[in-house]
Order: C-alpha cells, then structure tokens, then sequence
C-alpha cells in the first residue's frame, strides 16, 4: 500500500498517541535535559508546519519542518513505529519535508538528534541524504548527548 503524507492533524486522538510515544521514546533514549523533542503545543506554533505519514488508515509516522530564520529551518519530530522501521517511512517524511523546504526557498535545514546508540539508526537516515555534522545552531548549546547536522540545499555554485 502507498505511502500518504498528510499536513496537521496534530490534535487528533491517534496523532496525540504516537506523539505521546515519540516523547517517551525520546525520554527513555537520553538523559532529560538532553531531550529537544517538542510537545504538542511547540507542534501547533506558526513557525512549524507538522506532517503525519499513513499507510492506508494505519498512523505510521511524523515529521515536522520548523523555521528558525528566512533562509534556515530545522527537521522536528521524526519519528517512525516501531513496527515500520526499516520499511521508508522515515525516508518518505525526509524527502517530503527537504522538499518542503525547498519550495520555501531555505538555503540550509538543520536538525539535532541523538548521539547515543539509539540514534544511530536515525544519523545514518541523515548522513545518506547529505547531512553533516555541525555545531549548535538556533538556541541550542553545546550538548554531549546531542548530534547536530545540517545540510545545504543551494545548488553547486549558486550564490548565498
């Protein structure tokens, strides 16, 4: 069954329940003052635009592409059940929201996940679409359970 990426829906039952889910993975992951998740309200703010991947009826991830400044915006809130890890989902979300950005004419995307094990899954899925790693950006700070990566989508060549 295809894949459908579907904007918002943030409040509803089965959304609030895998987003419940990705913050106490995320929490069960890291220590807590390592955890950069956002909540539901951070997901309903202006500056991010939320998105929600479904195989038939079946909920089987999220993502979200968050503005820091004109040129610059940060992946938020990926994540994948478990039962569908492996299969694209986070691959589709990554591709859906890089082309999101795009389209709005950002120069770079960002994004910081985890440098813990259990995120190597998570690095590679970025590393394999032309993230590298990077320092803090926006208002994070230094963190050693914290890997930062960006990627530029300016085309060889083009001007800043």
């Amino acid at each position: 069954m295809p894949l459908e990426i579907r904007a918002g829906q943030v409040t509803s039952p089965d959304v609030v329940a895998l987003l419940r889910d990705h913050l106490a993975l995320m929490n069960a992951l890291t220590p807590p003052e390592s955890v950069h998740a956002l909540d539901l309200a951070g997901l309903c703010a202006p500056d991010v635009s939320f998105f929600t991947a479904w195989e038939g009826q079946e909920l089987v991830g999220c993502g979200a592409l968050r503005e820091l400044d004109a040129t610059h915006a940060e992946l938020k809130s990926m994540h994948t059940v478990a039962r569908q890890r492996g299969r694209g989902v986070g691959k589709a979300m990554l591709d859906h929201l890089l082309a999101l950005a795009r389209a709005r004419r950002y120069a770079r995307v960002s994004l910081e996940t985890g440098a813990l094990a259990g995120f190597e899954a998570a690095r590679a899925l970025y590393a394999g679409a032309g993230f590298v790693e990077c320092g803090p950006f926006g208002d994070y700070g230094p963190d050693p359970n914290s890997c930062f990566m960006t990627r530029s989508l300016r085309a060889r060549g083009e001007e800043p």
